[in-house]
Parts: structure tokens; C-alpha cells; sequence
């Protein structure tokens, strides 16, 4: 194997794969990037076994061949050259770097040990623009279960409705629903559901974050490809391409928990409701995390009390629509809910004290966010 790419390209490119690699004891070649060469293209690949990663970068191919050394090894190096051209060899089981007065050797393994990455039919596919699937799925990531005991819950939620994403995510105590347009190459009507794992997609918004600016005015580039499987998904965005395994198991049917009325309606100033939220939280009880607000007339009541620390109570102004009410809730849940609505002004709607309170961006219905009552 043998190559010549910038060093821009290269240190880019392994940046993108070397972040999925594991420090395994028992499977070492998995803390390796496989670098591979064929005709004109240099093909960089990682993979913890969960999620693999394969990213094709410019350069020229001198001589083809696969080689693996240890990621973090080479990225380091890398990313210290200077930003000129690096010559690549593999030769008697070491990788060979030049680049202007620097020259070192890494050692590495034969590619036949590196794990095969599965393969996905490229047929049909769903297709969204970038920056609108990495907001979105911004928007619903952070309320994903981290409690190992449902495994179904420590996964978003894709589903596929024709010419509609909806991306859920839940830890019981408050979920965030995002509704995306798509589009269907197959224009199939049939709802697909499968339920990608959080560190894929934290890795997802990692990348797409990478990429956002850079494919600025390449419309040929802007769009993140959906390729399904029985088992595992393919998420295909310019040159990279990253597979994931689905978690198995029924998602919960979350529409139930979706309150169909409400006797409170309120519009209020996001960034004043979320300041008073912050403030009255100092305030909150240790591991409880408690505010209550209060809606009389037009006007909301937040406050918090500890017997160690004191007590808070803030009085905003608002559009307040029938009966005067009340909620306790866990303020860092409503935090997380503020911070993720993208609108001046904020929704919310609540029937009772013992029922979720629900959060809307004032004029947009593609987001909804549920915060679970702290019950007296």
C-alpha cells in the first residue's frame, strides 16, 4: 500500500473515524483504523463493533494494498505535521509517514484481522437536508433513558411515515417528539419503525456538526441518506458513511401519555420563563429538583423553597387562557425543554396537578416536549 494525500485531508479524515475506536483488551485490533487503497480511492475505517465508520479522502493511490495501525496513534502524529503533502507506505508490517523533514514508522496489523463491516442495500433510502436532521436531532438526544434496565429506551426512536421523520426520545419522566420532512425514494407509504442507539447518534451530530459549513454551496452534498436493514442502519452524508446496529424491542406506544385537552393554555417569553425557572432553582430541594409554578389570571407564580437554603418567588407576566392551575416540576427537566424550543415564545398546556405538562415553540407544531409531575 502506498499513497500521497494533503495533510488537511488525512488528519480531517481521521479525526472523523478514530473517535469510535475502543480501548479493548480482549479484541485490540479494534483500537486500529484500517487504511485501505484501491484504484483512486483511500478508504478510512473504525468500528467498536456497535457502529462502524468508513470515510473515502482525497489523494493519490501509487500502489493499493490494506493496512491497520492504532488510531489514536496516528491521529496524533498527524494532526502535528505540517500542512504539506504526506507519502504513505506499508512495508515489513510497519506504516511509513514522510512529510517535508518529518519521517516516522507505526507499528500495525495485517488488515485480514480487522472485523468486516456489514453491508447495506443502497436500493431505497430516505434523505434529509443536514443541518435540519442535525437540529433535530439536537432537539430530542438529551432526554434519552440512560438506565440500562429498558434497553428500548436508551435509543431515539425513527419513524418513517412516508414523507415524514418522527424522532422520539424518552426516560419516562419527560420525552421530545420531532417531526422532520423527508424524502422517500420508493415513495412507500408503510411506516418503518426502528430504534437508533444515543451514542450513534451523538456520534451522528459529532460528524454532521463537522460537516455543516464545509458543504456550503455543494447542493449535490447537502442532503444525510437513510439506508435500512433488518438489524442495522446506514446513515451515508458526502464521503462518510456510518452503520449502526438497531436495538431491538417494541418502543413504547408514547402517543398514549400525549395529554388530548388541556384546562390551562399559556404564552409566555421563553427566555424570561427559563430565567425565573434558574433563578427559583437555587432554591429547589436536594435530589428533588422542585419548582412549582402557579398560573392565576395572567400571571405565573415560580417558585422554590429549601429548609437549607431559603426560598424563591418570581411573578412573570402572561397570556394565560382558562381555569387558574398548578404543576410541580423538576426544574433541570424544564430547563432541558426551554433550551431545545427554538421560538421567542413558548406553549404550554395542562390539565392538572398529577398530569405531564406540555411545552410547544409558539407558532410550529413539528416539536413537542412532555415533562412528567413531581406528585405530592
Amino acid at each position: 500500500m502506498k499513497f500521497v494525500s494533503l495533510q488537511e485531508n488525512l488528519k480531517k479524515g481521521l479525526a472523523i473515524v478514530s473517535h469510535v475506536t475502543s480501548r479493548n483488551i480482549n479484541l485490540p485490533i479494534l483500537n486500529n483504523v484500517l487504511i485501505k487503497t484501491s484504484q483512486n480511492n483511500i478508504e478510512l475505517t473504525s468500528t467498536n463493533l456497535e457502529i462502524g465508520i468508513i470515510h473515502q479522502i482525497r489523494g493519490r493511490v501509487e500502489k493499493e494494498g490494506a493496512f491497520t495501525v492504532d488510531a489514536k496513534i496516528i491521529n496524533d502524529y498527524v494532526s502535528l505535521l505540517p500542512n504539506d503533502k504526506i507519502k504513505i507506505e506499508e512495508k515489513d508490517g510497519e506504516l511509513r509517514v514522510e512529510c517535508e523533514n518529518y519521517k516516522t514508522k507505526i507499528k500495525g496489523e495485517a488488515a485480514k484481522e480487522f472485523p468486516l463491516i456489514p453491508t447495506i442495500d443502497k436500493k431505497n433510502f430516505f434523505s434529509c437536508e443536514i443541518n435540519e436532521f442535525k437540529k433535530a436531532l439536537s432537539a430530542v438526544a438529551f432526554a434519552v433513558s440512560t438506565n440500562e434496565n429498558r434497553l428500548e429506551l436508551s435509543g431515539v426512536l425513527f419513524c418513517f411515515n412516508k414523507n415524514k421523520l418522527f424522532l422520539v426520545a424518552t426516560d419516562s419522566y419527560r420525552l421530545a417528539e420531532k417531526e422532520v420532512n423527508i424524502r422517500n425514494s420508493s415513495n412507500s407509504s408503510e411506516e418503518q419503525r426502528v430504534i437508533v442507539p444515543a451514542r450513534t447518534i451523538q456520534e451522528l451530530i459529532r460528524i454532521l456538526g463537522g460537516l455543516g459549513e464545509s458543504l456550503v454551496g455543494e447542493q449535490d452534498k447537502q442532503d444525510v441518506r437513510f439506508y435500512l436493514s433488518d438489524n442495522q442502519i446506514l446513515f451515508s452524508v458526502d464521503s462518510i458513511d456510518l452503520i449502526s446496529r438497531l436495538i431491538s424491542g417494541n418502543y413504547p406506544d408514547y402517543k398514549q401519555i400525549i395529554p388530548d385537552n388541556s384546562k390551562t393554555k399559556v404564552l409566555i417569553d421563553r427566555n424570561e420563563l427559563l430565567r425565573a425557572v434558574k433563578a427559583s432553582a437555587i432554591f429547589s430541594k436536594v435530589g428533588i429538583n422542585d419548582v412549582a409554578l402557579e398560573f392565576i389570571d395572567s400571571r405565573i407564580i415560580i417558585s422554590a423553597s429549601s429548609g437549607l437554603s431559603g426560598e424563591s418567588r418570581i411573578e412573570l407576566a402572561a397570556d394565560i387562557k382558562g381555569d387558574n392551575n398548578e404543576i410541580i416540576i423538576n426544574y433541570k427537566y424544564l430547563v432541558d425543554g426551554l433550551n431545545n424550543i427554538n421560538s421567542d415564545k413558548v406553549k404550554m398546556e395542562i390539565i392538572n396537578s398529577n398530569t405531564p405538562c406540555i411545552l410547544r415553540p409558539e407558532k410550529e407544531n413539528d416539536y413537542l416536549y412532555i415533562v412528567m409531575p413531581i406528585r405530592q
